[in-house]
């Protein structure tokens, strides 16, 4: 049976930061929260109504098959809760369908939002694995529910995290080409087993990345964000990795991989160096009009 709810609900502010999952080598344990942001004002209507401004506005104010709207009444729905119709003021800065976790913000807001106007009372460790869950993966989740770099693991019982890194100072450049990729079309390039060759280089390359974020030591970075499990069986689809995996020699650049599944590459860099990279990337690219975002290390969601 569906409860109505009826007392008034104070209105929600939420601002959810990109992610960058797998960092090279952490396939579906690793993530970066970025400094772009999912910033959504919500508050009781008489319909649901989204506002939109920013990047990719007309699809973020779609009502139909909108992420972040059918998360929150599914979620409520299953809890037997009737969904209150809102009102989202919503402004994007995460491009989407890029590699930058848009799907994981959009879902955990929707979940934050359920559970704030259905009254759930929901610890943070179930609004995590309400997420996760519905993600399939917990590396972009846990990136952006927690900021930093946020490990994540599946366990029998539940989602287990661990941040480091979130006072670093390292710049992040996004490089990103015109076409998008589906990330389920990109999963499907991989290999359904690996060599154990393959499988002890990424776990060696996984333990030094943590390492290089925890210690802040970007002179590991180069060998850590190495990766044989997933950016090789996605070159073809992704042609904008083996071009700026070159980029690696130039001692601004700490390390390169794809961000999540790509398309997009992510770039890790001495700040310093970030007026002179857009020109840098663009011409390993052969590309002068490859759209280049720089941003840094963000923290996790915020609620108000």
């Amino acid at each position: 049976m569906t409860v109505p709810i009826s007392s008034p609900i104070k209105s929600l502010h939420l601002r959810l930061p990109a992610t960058s999952a797998n960092l090279g080598p952490g396939f579906d344990a690793l993530g970066l929260a970025m400094a772009l942001y999912l910033t959504i004002d919500a508050s009781e209507a008489e319909s649901f109504q989204i506002e939109a401004t920013g990047r990719n506005a007309d699809l973020c104010a779609r009502i139909e098959n909108n992420l972040i709207l059918t998360t929150y009444i599914d979620v409520l729905a299953n809890a037997g809760v009737l969904a209150r119709r809102l009102n989202l003021k919503l402004h994007n800065e995460i491009p989407l369908g890029m590699g930058c976790g848009s799907s994981a913000s959009a879902l955990l807001a929707g979940v934050l939002l359920a559970n704030h106007f259905g009254g759930l009372n929901w610890t943070d460790q179930q609004i995590l694995e309400e997420a996760c869950t519905r993600e399939g993966h917990p590396d972009n989740v846990a990136a952006c529910f927690s900021g930093g770099m946020t490990v994540s693991a599946v366990t029998q019982d539940a989602i287990v995290t661990a941040t480091c890194g979130q006072n670093l100072s390292w710049g992040l450049t996004l490089a990103l080409p015109s076409a998008s990729l589906d990330t389920p079309k990109a999963r499907a390039l991989l290999p359904a087993t690996y060599s154990r060759e393959d499988t002890v280089a990424n776990i060696q390359s996984t333990a030094l990345l943590v390492a290089a974020f925890a210690q802040g030591r970007g002179d590991l970075l180069r060998a850590a964000m190495r990766d044989r499990l997933h950016q090789p069986y996605r070159m073809e689809a992704c042609p904008l990795l083996p071009q700026l995996l070159t980029l690696t020699e130039n001692p601004a650049i700490l390390g390169v991989a794809l961000s999540g599944a790509g398309p997009s590459v992510l770039l890790i860099t001495e700040v310093e160096s970030a007026p002179a990279l857009p020109a840098i990337i663009r011409q390993a690219a052969e590309d002068q009009s490859l759209e280049i975002i720089q941003t840094s290390i963000a923290s996790g969601a915020i609620r108000a």
